[in-house]
Formats: C-alpha cells, structure tokens, sequence
C-alpha cells in the first residue's frame, strides 16, 4: 500500500530555486536534508528540489489545484509566469507553470473544485 508521495525535481542551482520554490508555494520550505529541500504539499505529499545539473529540466509534474485563477494572481505579483490556462473538453483547467530550468510544473482544476 502507497500511503505517501515524495516527489522531487533537479535544479541547476539551489539558492534560486529555493526563492522560486518558495514564491512558488507562497511559503518556506518545510525542512531542509543536505542538499534536499523540501515542501509539505498536502496530508501525505512532499515536493523537494535538489541540486542536479545534468538532470535539472528534465523533471515533470502535475498538481491538482483549488482556486486556480486566484493562484494565478498570486504568481504574478510574485514575478512567476506561466503558459495560457487550457480548458480540457472534460472542464479540468490546465496550465504549465515552468521553474527556471524548464522543469515541466503544472496545475490541474477539476470543474468539481478538486
């Protein structure tokens, strides 16, 4: 039985994506392990960067979201961009939401909010 997630993405140099992590999130990093830095994401999920050079851009994932317009609007006024929201024919809303290395983030809404 899966009872947690612990996901990371390779990052080309920690200090600027700590900062971009943490606009990103809108909060500090929940521990820091070595050259691991980490953020809660939910009950039982984690997302951490690590410094990994030949690798960094090469990380993808996607994170269900609440109150995506309002995300939005939090991730311009913290200088953080992001590609044209897509509206799937089920009603999910989609948009990719690049880290400085070209790490594929992206955030997913259901049309039930969830």
């Amino acid at each position: 039985m899966i009872t947690a997630l612990y996901a990371g993405m390779p990052v080309s140099d920690l200090d600027a994506s700590r900062d971009w992590y943490t606009r990103f999130f809108g909060c500090e990093p929940t521990l820091r392990v070595g050259d691991e830095i980490l953020w809660d994401i939910g009950a039982n999920a984690c997302l951490f960067i690590e410094p990994n050079a030949a690798q960094a851009g090469a990380g993808r994932m996607t994170l269900g979201a609440t109150g995506l317009d309002e995300l939005l609007e939090r991730f311009a006024a913290a200088g953080i961009e992001h590609e044209p929201v897509e509206t799937y024919e089920n009603g999910v809303r989609h948009v990719k939401v690049p880290d400085p290395d070209g790490n594929a983030l992206a955030l997913a809404e259901s049309p039930e909010g969830g």
